[in-house]
């Protein structure tokens, strides 16, 4: 074939796609034009439907309210509060039942004597609206069953637009159409749910009045502005009636290009009994969009088409091409697979290893922590060492008083005094049973914790403590005040919690005495006499805490002191008088029952150890 005949060929089959695109746009454009007509036309229907059964719902409302007594009686005696008062109720029950935006009553003159809203932020009662067409109509009401006014505005007082329905009020008594109307009965109703609902359309809706002026829009911008120029008379009806408030109404036409698109053509339906339109603007752009979408859909055929012809042409060698990718694929699968076991047979390895490691910290940790309890149990056995004094001062004394009351009770019973001797004998019962409950505190405090936690009663180990500790007090001439308000319970260990108590109430007793090498106190202080020898346990809690204060009228604790306060073999006393473990154990003990061992210095001297440790709560 020539190169004229081919160029004549190509020239008549680009010819061709061509007239298939444009009849195609033609007929698609001409459908889809037609489509969008039937559906504007349904749709205005239904909202033409359910916007006229609303208006057309509460047509009879103000006519009902009209023929109450309680009306026409407000109407005859519009200073009695009572009177007003009810009706008040009654239009307010009303409005609430029938959803209206609000019922109101005027006089003969328009001014507003009850409202459905009289209790609101802003009432209509004592406003006029006699200047209001819908009050006109109605006020000069003579025919049968009186005239019904209607009105669309934008609320004088509430600056809220609806739509305002009348009925003349008659005498009580009299006939209607017999009588002069005395009162104007309105029924003020919102339209914004109309509104809201057009918004989820694409297309603009607007609801336009006799004049042209769109009240009700899904485009903000349209509102209370008008299809077309409107002259000056109807502008001035307009502000004299304030329909639109003090709007001055200029035509959609004014508006900046992008907040007038889709203004134009429109399809419209008569709505109420106002002259109003229902406007639907169809979408023209959807048009044309069809007639493209179809055009370019011919296009991709023709394409296809053609892409069709050389798409033979490639099969063979995309076929070769298919396999050599198929042959790298499985190459590659097999480089994946090898390096996925030799990953897995890493990471098997790091966890055997991981394993052992683990293992080595679990033992660590059991050696830790018998390491740990043997050091406390340690420290308990040093503490009692160190209170070996006192306890055999608080024997000796019941042992002496045992020796005494039996020699008495044998003299006696020669005499032959049963009665005297029986008294001995109940003494000497006595001072065995408090030798006994010594010798329990000690066993008690002496034995080895269990590793189990239970609930502590606090106040109960503070009373235990102070009791091993009292004949200490008392041989060092220093007091003990207990101040325990009110019971508190934490988890823990009893004995523990003793060992911690003891071993700062010791601490306090040494901060107050002066150390010499025959003692074998472990204090942490300066130790220093004082004026006032005194101790003090506070116990408090708050809503998460028990805190326990101990607090001593010794000289304090020096600051290079207190940075190394709760270090292991750390004391400032010296050798043969302490390890330094007292501090550290107690500090250990209450950090694993998940609470804190500070201490500061008072303002007015001594130091202060306070103990906190959480609550157990039911």
């Amino acid at each position: 074939m020539g190169t004229g005949k081919r160029i004549i060929l190509f020239s008549a089959v680009v010819g061709l796609a061509l007239a298939l695109i444009f009849t195609a746009y033609l007929l698609a454009s001409r459908k889809a034009g037609e489509d969008i007509r039937l559906a504007g036309d349904r749709q205005l229907q239904i909202i033409a439907l359910d916007l006229d059964s609303v208006l057309e719902r509460y047509e009879t409302l103000p006519y009902s309210v009209a023929y109450l007594p309680l009306a026409a009686q407000v109407l005859a005696t519009p200073h009695d509060p009572v009177l007003l008062h009810e009706l008040n109720l009654t239009l307010q029950d009303l409005q609430q039942q029938a959803k209206v935006e609000s019922i109101y009553l005027m006089d003969q003159d328009g001014n507003t004597l009850a409202s459905s809203n009289w209790d609101g932020a802003i009432s209509y009662v004592g406003r006029n609206f006699g200047f209001r067409p819908y009050f006109i109509e109605s006020i000069k009401a003579n025919g049968v069953g009186g005239a019904t006014g209607h009105f669309y505005a934008i609320g004088n007082s509430t600056n809220i637009p609806g739509y305002f329905i009348s009925q003349a009020v008659y005498p009580l008594g009299s006939k209607r159409g017999a009588a002069k109307p005395v009162g104007v009965i309105a029924v003020k109703i919102s339209l914004n749910a109309f509104e809201q609902a057009w918004r989820s359309s694409e297309e603009p809706i607007a609801l336009a009045d006799r004049h042209g002026v769109v009240f009700l829009s899904n485009r903000a911008a349209w509102q209370y502005r008008s299809l077309r120029l409107l002259d000056q008379a109807v502008q001035q009806r307009l502000l004299e009636t304030l329909q639109y408030a003090d709007k001055r109404i200029a035509p959609i036409s004014a508006l900046p290009k992008t907040e007038r698109a889709g203004f134009g053509e429109y399809l419209a339906r008569p709505i109420g009994r106002l002259g109003w339109q229902l406007m639907l603007f169809p979408n023209q752009a959807k048009v044309q969009r069809a007639g493209v979408q179809a055009a370019l859909i011919a296009l991709l055929l023709l394409v296809l088409l053609a892409a069709f012809c050389g798409a033979y042409y490639q099969r063979r060698r995309r076929l070769e091409e298919g396999r050599a990718a198929q042959l790298a694929l499985s190459h590659a699968a097999d480089e994946l697979e090898q390096k996925i076991a030799q990953r897995t047979l890493e990471l098997t390895l790091g966890n055997e290893r991981l394993a052992a490691q683990l293992d080595k910290l679990r033992e660590t940790d059991n050696l830790l922590r018998s390491s740990q309890n043997e050091m406390v149990q340690t420290g308990k056995l040093a503490m009692l060492g160190q209170m070996a004094a006192g306890i055999t001062h608080e024997l000796n004394q019941p042992l002496t008083a045992i020796r005494a009351f039996a020699d008495n009770a044998g003299v006696f019973l020669a005499r032959g005094n049963s009665a005297q001797a029986s008294a001995n004998l109940q003494h000497i019962s006595d001072a065995s049973a408090r030798m006994g409950s010594i010798i329990g505190q000690l066993k008690g405090f002496a034995r080895k914790s269990a590793e189990t936690l239970t609930v502590v009663d606090v106040p109960k180990a503070i009373f235990a403590a102070a009791a091993l500790l009292r004949s200490e007090f008392e041989r060092h001439g220093v007091a003990l005040e207990l101040r325990l308000t009110e019971p508190v319970s934490v988890l823990g260990d009893s004995i523990r919690m003793e060992q911690v108590l003891i071993n700062l109430l010791r601490n306090a007793i040494d901060a107050m005495i002066t150390i010499d090498t025959s003692e074998t106190t472990e204090t942490i202080e300066v130790a220093q006499p004082a004026a006032l020898k005194e101790v003090m346990v506070l116990l408090e809690q708050d809503a998460q805490w028990a805190i326990i204060r101990i607090i001593d009228t010794g000289t304090g604790l020096p600051d290079q002191v207190i940075a190394h306060l709760f270090e292991p073999f750390f004391t400032t006393k010296a050798s043969g008088h302490g390890l330094g473990l007292g501090l550290a154990i107690s500090s250990s003990i209450v950090q694993a029952m998940g609470g804190s061992l500070t201490a500061v210095n008072r303002p007015l001297g001594g130091a202060e150890f306070v103990v906190r440790i959480p609550l157990y709560i039911l």
